[in-house]
């Protein structure tokens, strides 16, 4: 039988599997003699086991009473005990930091007999049933499923003007008989007195919080997977709500916005910890408690360089005092935004806590995406309505919305909001990803909204007090009485915590402007330099751009790109150019035929000239005409309806046209006449554009062209179109590759007879994944991608990231069998996965040469390829 209960003394930070990221680093700190209150974590192994059973696993209850004991024994008092209570907190702890999304019950062991022994004990009436009602508040909320603004409005009607401190004994026990009323109305039954019951009933709600639908949101955001589930750590209860010489905080060892090194955090007095991350209550900055309390101060400072340079990184602490006396409740490693991702990498680089090597594992390409975005220009005079704490940086304008609900339905629609709350809490999450930003009148760099926007990469603004939000009116006021209506527009910046009124002008962000040929003179953009070199020196993977034309074949370039990945010339035939390639539809002898190539193909050898230009001595993979003819004809409905109406004097070519639309018109053109299969039909088509091919390269000079066939599902299409192009390459004098594109299935199951006509593939994962799950992306995303997430069907859409199962074992097919029949067959992806940091990481695993993305990817696709040969070089060395 599987061991389902470990104490803190007998795990470590490397048992995050099993004990989760909590309770690992609870052992941790416990190893490393730091003040941790005792406790034990029951392991995601018996979430699992619970949640695919429907019941707790055999031999678990048992094992957590024999902890309980042990427990108790230490402390020298048992759990609820009626004159001398142990009181234990319940808590979520999953493999990956999910703030606020699972569940949290503090106070367990607490009822109308211990309640009166904990005021006996600590000498603090209001202490004790303070405890108390926080208890019923949690319980009832967490494990029973009461609405909780059923206790917040009891509450609010018991305080009127004051604030929770100023509440007193009296009034907080006429508050738990309140909140005993509100739950017996709501369930039936009494608050459990029974201390064991608590616990027992706590442990199955964190278990069932796993799947609650935020948490479920919030792994999908975050690419959790889902069968991990959360371990459950209980611990102890010491208390920051005994009095003035007691309080709670959350703390960072360098800044989680910028990176910079000195004392960041919150602390707030008399105070458990939920009331910091709820940001119910504004704390004060960590400093502060140099004066308040300078022993604990000292002894904290001291904690956090420990704990950042055993965990060679920031960490982000938990702590409790009691009385004067510190103590841990948790570490990790601490969120933070891609700024300080990238700063503080490079830092510890400097200071000789990691390599380079590590430094570049330590951001991600999603990260350096959003460092590229805009920030905000001048003002332009645009009022600026207060300041707020910088949680979250970047520059974010958008409609005020003042609900989750709001937001998601406004975002639907294509608007830009900002989420306005007086704070956030989990059941916000869909709100928060839907906006663009978020602003809260409460809370600090701590609260919820902070750790989540910096988590996501979304701008955030928090703590703007002077801000009065109205959520039920969808209102608030600034100072000055100015008045923002929901639909108004606001504009805010996470770097210096300004709120604007109107829509502030943005400006390129020097991250970009570093891409494009700009300096490295401030740290962020020397750190990225750094990173980005380095990357670039310990990737095999090379970066390709998919590029149409030569001024993104310039940018590309500029941001790094050795070659093109795909040249797609179908965009070269539409505008005015459209009429020619109407006249080549409508050619009814070979002549009329010639004529339209003929005046097509110069226009082709300027294309192919001005990109052979741009990227002189790098390869230029040009795909030859690919998408349906449909793509070129004018609307069926609408041709038909402009010849009815035209009746006798409908012109001749209008009557040709809609007479080609309906000949060639397709239920399902994405499956129909194109690619190969249209330069096949269309005699001389391909062969017009290798010749506009050949001459471009000849014109250009230094040019290393590769010409791509489409579309190709059997051996003898290329080879047919192959063996035309090999002509009249050589009667031009110009050496060319010549590949295909693996986006059939058919081509990845006989890659190995295709490579014997193929000197290259190139995986194009958009149609491949479209013919494989047999649905077309234009019509289904829309229609029930969302559903399929919901359910659980996708973890993440396969046009998204690469669908490993199913297209990923169909690219890995044709990497194997293409590579026994031609072992120098270059490989390479040009769909949008190229770009997409996962899918990379997929292509260095199967062996592929190359990643093509658009430009402004490049950066993103070369680090990511920096990323991945480290990370598959330390799996190979393990």
């Amino acid at each position: 039988m599987p061991k389902y209960v470990y104490d803190f003394t007998e795990g470590n930070k490397d048992l995050k599997d099993l004990l989760g990221g909590k309770g690992a680093n609870l052992a941790e700190m416990t190893n490393l003699g730091l003040p941790v209150p005792p406790g034990f974590t029951i392991t995601t192994e018996a979430c699992r086991r619970y949640l695919g059973d429907g019941r707790m696993p055999d031999g678990l209850e048992g094992e957590i009473g024999e902890r309980l004991a042990a427990l108790e024994m230490r402390m020298g008092k048992r759990l609820g005990q009626a004159d001398d209570p142990l009181l234990v907190s319940v808590r979520s702890g999953a493999k990956f930091s999910m703030p606020g999304m699972m569940e949290t019950v503090l106070n367990i062991g607490l009822n109308d007999d211990s309640v009166l022994g904990l005021a006996k004990q600590s000498g603090n009436d209001r202490f004790a049933w303070d405890s108390y009602r926080r208890l019923i508040q949690m319980f009832g909320r967490t494990v029973l499923g009461i609405d909780g603004e059923l206790f917040e409005d009891a509450m609010d009607d018991l305080k009127g003007e004051r604030d929770d401190t100023e509440l007193d004994a009296a009034d907080l026990q006429r508050l738990v008989e309140t909140f005993k009323g509100v739950v017996r109305a709501r369930t039936g039954r009494d608050f459990p007195s029974d201390p064991r019951e608590q616990m027992d009933l706590a442990v199955r709600a964190v278990f069932d919080s796993w799947n609650a639908p935020r948490a479920i949101l919030y792994r999908r955001q975050e690419r959790i997977p889902a069968g991990l589930g959360t371990a459950v750590n209980v611990v102890a209860m010491v208390f920051g709500n005994m009095g003035p010489d007691s309080g709670t905080g959350v703390a960072f060892t360098r800044d989680p916005g910028s990176g910079r090194q000195g004392v960041y955090g919150d602390y707030l007095r008399n105070a458990q910890g939920e009331d910091v991350v709820a940001g119910i209550r504004n704390t004060v900055p960590l400093q502060e408690l140099e004066t308040i309390n300078p022993q604990a101060y000292r002894e904290l400072i001291g904690i956090m360089g420990t704990l950042e340079r055993h965990y060679r990184d920031l960490c982000d602490i938990e702590f409790t005092i009691e009385r004067g006396t510190l103590w841990m409740l948790q570490t990790r490693v601490g969120k933070r935004t891609a700024e300080a991702a990238f700063c503080i990498a490079t830092q510890l680089v400097d200071e000789g806590l990691i390599d380079m090597d590590e430094a570049v594992t330590r951001v991600t390409g999603d990260q350096l995406a959003h460092l590229m975005f805009p920030r905000f220009s001048a003002t332009n005079g645009n009022r600026k309505l207060t300041t707020g704490m910088n949680a979250s940086p970047g520059a974010a304008a958008g409609r005020a919305v003042f609900s989750s609900e709001r937001a998601v339905e406004l975002a639907g629609r294509g608007e830009a909001v900002i989420l306005v709350r007086r704070e956030t809490n989990p059941d916000d999450l869909a709100g928060m990803i839907a906006a663009h930003g978020v602003l809260t009148s409460r809370g600090g760099k701590t609260s919820h909204a902070a750790v989540v926007a910096r988590g996501m990469g979304k701008t955030c603004v928090c703590g703007a007090e002077e801000l009065d939000v109205d959520t039920h009116a969808g209102r608030f006021t600034a100072p000055g009485g100015v008045v923002v209506n929901e639909g108004d527009v606001i504009s805010i910046d996470g770097g210096s915590g300004a709120v604007y009124l109107g829509e502030v002008p943005v400006t390129a962000s020097p991250v970009a402007e570093y891409f494009e040929g700009g300096p490295a003179e401030d740290e962020l953009v020397r750190a990225v330099d750094r990173i980005m070199t380095h990357a670039d020196s310990v990737r095999r993977l090379a970066v390709r751009a998919n590029a149409d034309t030569p001024e993104d074949a310039a940018r590309a370039r500029r941001y790094g790109a050795e070659g093109i990945g795909l040249c797609r010339t179908e965009h070269m035939f539409l505008g005015e150019r459209r009429r020619l390639v109407e006249d080549l539809i409508l050619a009814t002898t070979p002549e009329e035929r010639q004529a339209a190539l003929d005046a097509l193909e110069p226009l082709q050898t300027g294309d192919f000239t001005g990109i052979f230009t741009a990227m002189r001595g790098l390869p230029v993979t040009i795909r030859l005409i690919d998408p349906p003819l449909h793509e070129f004809l004018p609307d069926l409905t609408e041709l038909a309806v402009k010849v009815a109406l035209a009746g006798d004097r409908a012109g001749d070519r209008d009557r040709r046209l809609l007479d080609a639309v309906k000949r060639l018109h397709e239920e399902n053109p994405m499956l129909g006449l194109r690619g190969v299969r249209l330069g096949l039909a269309i005699p001389g088509l391909f062969a017009m554009q290798v010749r506009a091919i050949a001459t471009a390269a000849r014109r250009a000079g230094g040019a290393r062209a590769e010409i791509m066939i489409p579309l190709v599902g059997a051996v003898q299409e290329l080879e047919i179109v192959r063996e035309e192009a090999e002509r009249i390459l050589a009667e031009a004098g110009v050496e060319a590759a010549i590949g295909t594109m693996i986006e059939v299935p058919r081509a990845a199951l006989t890659a190995g007879q295709i490579a014997e006509a193929a000197e290259f593939f190139s995986f194009g994962t958009n149609d491949l994944t479209q013919m494989t799950w047999g649905f077309s992306r234009d019509d289904v995303e829309s229609a029930f991608f969302g559903t399929y997430l919901d359910l659980g069907v996708f973890g993440v859409s396969p046009f998204e990231s690469v669908d490993r199962e199913g297209v990923g074992r169909l690219m890995r097919i044709a990497v194997e069998e293409g590579r026994r029949t031609r072992p120098d067959l270059k490989l390479g992806i040009c769909g949008e996965h190229g770009g997409d940091p996962d899918s990379v990481h997929f292509c260095q695993e199967i062996g592929l040469d190359y990643v093509s993305c658009s430009p402004f990817r490049i950066p993103v696709a070369r680090l990511e390829a920096g990323r991945a040969a480290l990370t598959c070089a330390e799996s190979d060395a393990r």
